[in-house]
């Protein structure tokens, strides 16, 4: 088996874009590098979001775009039941603030105790407050009005764009994914956890939909907002790895051997 197919998704090879930025920072101090590259990446998505934001607000709002949003949720509302309206109360709260709280701390926790190294613990606490950190400074730049339907919650005082209980649930559940990938041994376990982060964030996101507190395209901006931020922080990690090798005088390219304790990295 070689080693790039023993590898894990957090750790560098010795050709990957990561290795090369690590080796034009290495003067730099040890954890600075991540810290600006995801710096960078949490900017340019914040502007990215915000733009969306404002177009679909201020520019789309009675546009076609704005039409398909709000008829969406009219139909949504039109087609509700108590039954749906039993199972989406409960799995909404997947994505609730106190659902992913507590499960990022015991991903951070377990992860922590278990491995004894910093990599999957940090990459699962950077991605979900990250993920928050983005998503507050949006909706205080954008103000979006939650769709013209009953809401069956408390309508949160932030802004309908972009759904922020979708993009947490894509960190948090995608993030395990990435640990699973890693650490596993199990090919199902890994398929397990690769499944679940793609079926959580949806159910989630349609039982927003469904319960009026937000529209299609609050939702789709989550999912962006989660699989973008997640993917910077999975690069943010891997350039954290490879600096640190080349701080302490090792190469990025050696993968470390599926479920044992590594102590250094």
């Amino acid at each position: 088996m070689t080693a790039s197919a023993t590898r894990g998704p957090l750790d560098p090879g010795p050709d990957d874009r990561e290795a090369a930025l690590a080796a034009r920072w290495r003067r730099l101090r040890e954890g600075v590098p991540p810290a600006l590259f995801l710096l960078a990446c949490a900017v340019v998505l914040l502007v990215v979001l915000v733009a969306l934001g404002w177009l679909l607000s201020r520019v789309l709002s009675h546009d076609a775009v704005g039409r398909g949003d709000a008829d969406i949720s009219r139909w949504l509302a039109g087609h509700r039941n108590r039954d749906l309206n039993e199972v989406t109360g409960v799995t909404t709260e997947i994505g609730g603030t106190l659902t992913i709280t507590v499960l990022a701390v015991l991903a951070v926790a377990v992860a922590a105790f278990v491995w004894r190294r910093w990599r999957e613990p940090m990459l699962v606490a950077v991605a979900v407050a990250g993920e928050v950190a983005i998503f507050v400074t949006v909706t205080l730049l954008v103000d979006r009005q939650r769709p013209p339907v009953r809401h069956l919650d408390p309508a949160p005082p932030t802004s309908s764009f972009p759904s922020g209980h979708t993009a947490a649930t894509v960190v948090l559940w995608g993030a395990l994914a990435v640990l699973a990938s890693e650490r596993a041994r199990s090919a199902l376990v890994r398929g397990l956890f690769v499944a679940l982060a793609v079926a959580v964030p949806l159910v989630v996101a349609a039982s927003r939909m469904y319960r009026g507190m937000h529209y299609l395209t609050d939702v789709l901006g989550g999912l962006l907002l989660g699989w973008l931020w997640l993917l910077a922080c999975v690069r943010g990690i891997r350039l954290g790895v490879a600096h640190r090798a080349l701080r302490h005088g090792d190469g990025p390219g050696r993968p470390p051997r599926r479920g044992s304790a590594v102590r250094h990295g």
